[in-house]
């Protein structure tokens, strides 16, 4: 009996410094850290929590804030 191979989820997560520099942000618009903490408090953006550590998904963060958080026009 062969057991199937495992594969491995490449998801790079970092914490909350990684999260302003990684890219996801307009250079020199980056938000503060005490920002991306009170929108991880509200739930505004995805965070995973190992421990008393708090990680981020760069990618995850990224598409959340393009579909979730648009703000609509004012019409």
């Amino acid at each position: 009996m062969e057991t199937p191979p495992i594969t491995t989820i490449s998801s790079q997560l970092t914490n909350i410094i990684g999260l302003r520099g990684c890219g996801i942000f307009p250079a020199g618009k980056e938000p503060s850290i005490r920002t991306l903490r009170e929108w991880t408090k509200l739930r505004r953006i995805p965070s995973h929590k190992v421990g008393h550590f708090v990680y981020y998904d760069c990618a995850e963060v990224a598409v959340h804030i393009r579909t979730k958080l648009k703000v609509p026009a004012r019409g």
